[in-house]
């Protein structure tokens, strides 16, 4: 199977937390943050979407980082996504 987007949502999928710090340090699972990077899997349309038009300026493939708190965690044959709006998407890491 694999998710299809609708409207002007965004497919990503995580990367994985850092394991250390900048320094060294290696960290607990406790106390690593949930990433805010991801990369992008899958992209909807775009096109008309709540009466405003929408382009979508991100692609397959690209490195994004996104609103903490955004989106929607999914669970799809053992892999796991956040579906979130393009709007919560801040940048793309180049």
């Amino acid at each position: 199977m694999k998710l299809v987007p609708l409207g002007d949502r965004v497919v990503l999928t995580m990367v994985a937390a850092e394991e250390t710090t900048k320094s060294g340090i290696v960290l607990p699972g406790s106390a690593k943050e949930k990433p805010q990077t991801a990369e992008v899997v899958a992209v909807g349309p775009g096109g008309n979407v709540d009466g405003k038009e929408v382009t979508m300026f991100v692609k397959a493939g690209d490195k994004v980082i996104f609103s903490k708190y955004a989106g929607t965690e999914v669970k799809l044959d053992g892999v796991e996504y956040i579906i979130v709006k393009q709007g919560d998407i801040l940048a793309i890491v180049e």
